[in-house]
Formats: C-alpha cells, structure tokens, sequence
C-alpha cells in the first residue's frame, strides 16, 4: 500500500511538472520548434510516458525496500519444484542372465544400470529424490528418498539383492504395492515410476492401484523378446506383450530397453513441468525489479528521443553543397585578382632593415 501510495504521488507530481513545462514551451514554441510552432505527433504522449515511468520505478525501489530479502542459494530446492522417482527392479536370477545389450553380451542386470546411468545423465538430477524397491517373489525397499547417486549407482551395479529373498517365483505385483505405499505421501503428481524387469511370471490379475502421486509410469524391459534363456527348466526371455499390458493398466508407457536407451522424447515428458508457467511464478520481488528496471530505462531514453527526434526543425543557416562551391569559387577569383597587386605593392616597398648603428 505505501509502495501505491509513492507511486502516485510520484505520477502526480510529474504530471504537474510536465504540465508546468508544457506551458512554458508552448511561450516559446516558435523558437523550439520552428515556423510550425509544434513538435511532432509521438512528442504529445511523451510526458504521460515520463510520468509512468517515474511512477514505475519508484513503486518497484518503494517495494524493494519494503519487502523481505531473498537470499539465493545454489543447493537449495524449492518443494514444488521436487520430484520423486521410483525404482522397482527385478533383482530375480533371470536378470542375470547374458542376452542384453546391442551385442547381446551383458546381463539384464547391466543394461538396467546403463538404462539408468543414460537416464540420471539427461534429467536434472539434483531436483529428483530416488528411492529403490528389489521385487522377487516379494518385495523389500532398498532405499527410499535418496539424492545421493552414487547409492543408487552401487544398488544397480550388480549388488546381489537376489539373496535378500527365498527361492521362488518372480513377483512384480508385490514391487508395485510396495513402491504404491512408499509414495502414498508425497504431493500429487511428482513421482514417476519405472518398472525395470524382464517380465516373465507375470500373473494377469491382481494389478495394485497407484496413488495420485504417481504421474508417469514408465515400464522397461529387458533381454532378448526372441530367442530365451534356459533357466530354472525353462526358457527365460523378455515378455513383452505382458509388459506392455502392464503399462497400459497403470496409464504408463512401455519401452523396450534390451538395445536401446530411453528415448529423449521420452525422458522430457518425465522431466516436464506442467504446474506452474514462467510467468506464473514471477513474485512481488521479480515484478518490482522489472517495473523499477524498465522505468529507469525510460527515463534515461525519453530526453535524447527528444532532443534528436522530437522535432524536425533544425535552426541555423544550413548551405547546400553546391552554394558553398560556388561561393569558394568566387572567393578565389577575388583572391587572384588581387594576388598581382599585392605582389607589386610587396616588391615595390622596399624593405625595412634596421640600420647598422
């Protein structure tokens, strides 16, 4: 309210000034402004433009001085702007069996961990907090709201979670109710989820309910979709169509990461923030830097505006290029007529020497 108040006090005073300074110009307007006895059109509005100007930058020092200070700093991550990623990773044997990657030389294991290590590469991670679910035939949280990388790097670099659980079948139903429960708390739409299994053993129903928290799913998976692995006796291969059933139940996506990363596509409908615009989260602080900025600029610009464009008047004597060589050539001829006799006069005098005393 007294950042209001200034403000228009300011606009009325330069108003008067303008006013003041009109009236006084308009005494002398011939002189100012030539034969017309006028500036031009833009010129009427330029005192009103001052007048706001003025007015705008002392509303936005007025509220700079009054509001609290904000202090910027580089760690510090507003709540609105943090995200929570879910990892529910098959840490079954079949995931260690050697058909994945482009060459079809590593573990199922391994590419997940090259999977992720692409994904935490292209997203700002320090805005994600993760937490790890290992899903067998149970599921147990490794970690829960970690910022730190290098534990989940070390979870996903071949860590032998298999051993937590007792022999069985594979359970992902189990990981998902439990990664459900983790994020039941956190704020509506800011977890994504990514299911990273080979999808064998999925049963068809029991499919578990995520929360509002949850905004992306996201299900990968991995290992050779054809040709099967023996393991346990059978043949273990990646169950796409299962898996894709699966996204389509949660309102995810799925992605085939046996040879492929995350396409980028992808990772910016993830890392994408629909809650609040630029403009949108411009505060009382930011609007009255701009306000204070673009008055002084106006300020500054409206005088020089004024002096070179203000009017087209231009006073002085001003002599075309041809007036002024002709008149440098009559002004020489005057000089060449004379130049004779002011030689002869300059040899006929003699000259003046001072006498040897």
């Amino acid at each position: 309210m007294v950042a209001v108040l200034a403000a228009f006090i300011a606009l009325a005073i330069t108003l008067l000034a303008e006013a003041l300074h009109w009236r006084r110009m308009h005494r002398i307007a011939h002189l100012a402004f030539g034969p017309e006895a006028r500036p031009r059109m833009w010129v009427r509005v330029a005192p009103f433009v001052l007048a706001a100007a003025v007015a705008a930058c002392v509303w936005g020092l007025t509220t700079l001085l009054l509001i609290e200070p904000k202090v910027h700093t580089s760690t510090k991550i507003a709540e609105s702007e943090l995200k929570h990623l879910v990892l529910v990773l098959d840490v079954s044997p079949s995931m260690r069996l050697v058909d994945a990657g482009p060459e079809g030389d590593i573990s199922r294991q391994q590419q997940v961990h090259r999977l992720m290590n692409s994904f935490f590469e292209r997203v700002q991670l320090p805005n994600y907090r993760t937490s790890v679910v290992a899903v067998y035939n149970g599921a147990k949280p490794v970690v829960i709201d970690t910022k730190d990388r290098q534990v989940v790097d070390n979870i996903l670099d071949d860590l032998p979670l298999h051993l937590a659980f007792n022999i069985g079948k594979t359970d992902l139903f189990a990981g998902l109710g439990e990664a459900a429960d983790i994020v039941a708390d956190f704020p509506p739409r800011s977890t994504t989820l990514l299911l990273l299994s080979d999808g064998d053993t999925v049963p068809a129903t029991g499919m578990p309910e995520m929360p509002k928290s949850v905004e992306h799913v996201v299900v990968v998976g991995v290992g050779d979709p054809v040709a099967g692995k023996f393991i346990d006796g059978r043949q273990s291969r990646q169950d796409a169509s299962t898996l894709r059933q699966i996204a389509v139940r949660l309102g995810g996506v799925y992605h085939d990461g046996n040879q492929k990363h995350l396409s980028t596509s992808l990772i910016r409908s993830i890392a994408a923030t629909d809650a609040v615009s630029t403009l949108e989260k411009l505060t009382l602080r930011e609007f009255a830097l701009i306000a204070s900025a673009t008055g002084a600029v106006a300020i500054s610009v409206i005088p020089l505006l004024l002096h070179y464009f203000g009017s087209g008047w231009q006073p002085g004597v001003r002599y075309s290029n041809t007036v002024s060589r002709e008149r440098k050539r009559v002004t020489s001829q005057k000089f060449n007529r004379h130049a004779p006799k002011a030689a002869l006069q300059s040899k006929a005098s003699p000259s003046v020497t001072s006498a040897p005393s």
